[in-house]
């Protein structure tokens, strides 16, 4: 036995990806397929901060909110954000209006502009994907298979803060390396995963 869920259209998923529509589209669509661009990466690791404490549903469904009050995630924009674009940030109700999580950011954004500056165009995607880990382990059959955090994930959260990032914790890492496929959490049998079954 494991912990699928069938849905009302009759497919296996993984117990949170039934949950609710907002949560079926995103675990079927896009959860656990590989993120690659140093922009795309700069927005799922924001956004999992952002996440630290409070539902993934909520950050999802402001996610769009998230992507106009950021400038699109834009790496140099937000790392040259001063203090009225912090102000407007932390007065926009449309996104979580936390001052460390809007200050980590702005530092994360200058960190990773450091990092394009010094290695060139995809190092943060270079970087993050280094700690994929091996292919081939096997799915996890149930929830309580699945790690809140790994080697990799502590591996990937201190390379990222000797970088100067900050808010990248290893369990805010691999819930980040879970989402952006660097490692394959649906659980054994889920419809999300190509040949599933």
């Amino acid at each position: 036995m494991n912990d699928l869920v069938r849905g009302d259209d009759g497919l296996l998923r993984c117990p949170w990806g039934a949950s609710t529509p907002d949560y079926q589209r995103y675990h079927d669509t896009e959860w656990g397929r590989p993120v690659h661009g140093d922009v795309a990466i700069f927005e799922r690791l924001t956004l999992e901060a952002f996440q630290s404490g409070l539902s993934w549903l909520t950050i999802l469904r402001k996610r769009e909110s998230f992507r106009a009050a950021f400038d699109g995630f834009a790496i140099g924009t937000v790392a040259a954000y001063a203090e009225a674009d912090r102000a407007r940030l932390l007065a926009d109700a449309g996104i979580v209006r936390n001052r460390a999580k809007v200050d980590a950011t702005i530092t994360n954004a200058r960190a990773a502009s450091e990092l394009l500056a010094a290695e060139g165009e995809g190092a943060l995607d270079r970087l993050v994907w280094s700690f994929a880990p091996a292919r081939g382990r096997p799915r996890p059959r149930r929830l309580s298979d699945v790690a809140a955090a790994t080697p990799e994930s502590v591996a990937l959260a201190k390379a990222l803060k000797t970088r100067g990032f900050v808010f990248v914790g290893p369990t805010t890492m691999h819930a980040a390396m879970q989402a952006m496929g660097l490692v394959d959490d649906h659980l054994q049998g889920c419809a999300a995963v190509r040949g599933a079954g």
